[in-house]
Formats: C-alpha cells, sequence, structure tokens
C-alpha cells in the first residue's frame, strides 16, 4: 500500500523526521511518501497558523488522489475533517491515532505538548474524540516547535522535565507526546521513564495499515460527504471540487 504523510507545515527538515519514523513502523511492502506544501506556516502553534496550513494540506492530497491511506502529521489534526472529505481513504490525525491508542495501553494518559497556546486545541479535539475522561492533563513544555529543530537547543530535556512532572503529579501511567516534530524522542523517553511514551506518527501510520488490510474507507454519507460541485473564488479558485482545475478527489462531488 502506499501512505501519504502531510506536515501540514513548510519545515523540510521536519518532515524528512516525520518520514523516518513512519517508515520505521511500516510494514513490508507499505511505501511511505512524507510531503509539505510550498506555502503556509513554517511550525503550526495555535488556531491561527492552523487556518492558513489546511490549504496546502488539501493541496497536497489533490496530488496524490491514488494513495491508500493519508496521515495528517500535526498533532492539532490540522485540517482532518475537511480531508477526510477530500479522499474515500482512510485519513488518520496523528493526534486522534495516539489517543486511541494510549487507551489502549494505560488507564489514564497525560499529553505533552510545545507552547501553552496549543493545549486549548488539543483538549477541544480529546472532549470531540470522546477521550477527555481518559486523559489526566494537556500539559505544555514551552518548547516552541522550531526549536525541536534546532541543534544545541534544550527541547529534550525540558520536554522529560514535563513527562516526569505528569507521571509523579497527574499518576500518567502513558505519556502522548504532542507534537509530530517530537517523532524522535518517544523511544528514548520511554526507556528514560519507564511508562508507554506514545508518538502519533507512528501510531497513525499503524492504524492506516490495518484500515486497509480490512477494507475499510471513509464514509460519504453525512459530514465526511464528497465536497459539492462550485466554483470557488480568487486565490482559492483552483481548489474548486469541479470543473478545470479540480484537485480531482477520489471522493469524486457532487454537482448541482
Amino acid at each position: 500500500m502506499r501512505i501519504l504523510v502531510i506536515n501540514p507545515n513548510t519545515t523540510a527538515s521536519m518532515t524528512a523526521k516525520i518520514g523516518e519514523a513512519a517508515a520505521s513502523v511500516a510494514s513490508a511492502g507499505t511505501e511511505i511518501v512524507a510531503v509539505n506544501p510550498a506555502d503556509g506556516p513554517p511550525s503550526i502553534e495555535g488556531y491561527f497558523d492552523e487556518v492558513f496550513a489546511i490549504p496546502g494540506v488539501i493541496a497536497e492530497m489533490g496530488k496524490a488522489p491514488a494513495a491508500d491511506a493519508y496521515v495528517i502529521a500535526c498533532f492539532d489534526d490540522t485540517g482532518l475533517d475537511a480531508a477526510r472529505c477530500a479522499a474515500e481513504a482512510p485519513v488518520i490525525g496523528i493526534g486522534e491515532a495516539a489517543f486511541h491508542l494510549a487507551s489502549l495501553v494505560a488507564g489514564r494518559f497525560s499529553v505533552v505538548t510545545t507552547l501553552a497556546r496549543s493545549v486549548p486545541a488539543i483538549e477541544h479535539n480529546l472532549a470531540k474524540y470522546g477521550l477527555a475522561s481518559r486523559c489526566a492533563r494537556v500539559r505544555s513544555s514551552e518548547v516552541a516547535v522550531l526549536d525541536l529543530e534546532r541543534p544545541g537547543s534544550n527541547a529534550r530535556h525540558r520536554i522529560s522535565d514535563e513527562i516526569a512532572r505528569a507521571i509523579r503529579e497527574d499518576r500518567a501511567e502513558a505519556i502522548v507526546l504532542g507534537c509530530a516534530g517530537m517523532a524522535d524522542l518517544a523511544h528514548s523517553l520511554s526507556e528514560e521513564h519507564g511508562v508507554p511514551v506514545l508518538d502519533g506518527v507512528v501510531c497513525a501510520v499503524t492504524l492506516a495499515e490495518s484500515l486497509f488490510k480490512v477494507g475499510l474507507k471513509t464514509s460519504k454519507i453525512g459530514g465526511y460527504a464528497a465536497p459539492r460541485g462550485k466554483r470557488f473564488a480568487g486565490m482559492f479558485a483552483s481548489a474548486s471540487p469541479m470543473g478545470a482545475g479540480s484537485p480531482g478527489w477520489s471522493g469524486g462531488s457532487q454537482r448541482d
């Protein structure tokens, strides 16, 4: 199978790290293609950045309509609902994937993310997914996303300290890392703290393979129905779900 892993920000070094994490857990015969849009924010830190990243996510999906599954590699699950409208193939957000897998290996888990401004979006998603009661707390390490890419930063140390506090103060039995840029830290942090530490990228790839294996696709009835045919105006005209220049959604579109 072929999985398109989309990093919604424009930082290519982070995309490479995400691709390596995805490939490390992929089954033999699974092709991982990791991409990021050319336009948009270099990191996603809060609601404002998220809005400007979503068009790039949908555009990257439109370039690969034959993918067997898509992974949205931002922990806020940036554009996840819109992406599911755009495809019949499964679309997995790394946040939702990590929450579900954490709930299978621990009674309660805590999330350790980057900045405090990201906490409300994660809490909102936990409630939306019905898993808020399983999460003891969403914690910020006050590490900027791009510091995860900066050699010599103390990012790992600060994340590790926050994990220790989560285990001690929250009685967390597992830790979910709340940023795709932390993908390379999960194994060593799990060994250091003696609890499961989950990275959403590997969780999402595993779930994408499982859905493909059993032949499940995104429902096209209700909220994830294909976009209705209409022409968008101005700078978004090329994203119109009909006619020339359409991204060519694999889910098709309804026409008036």
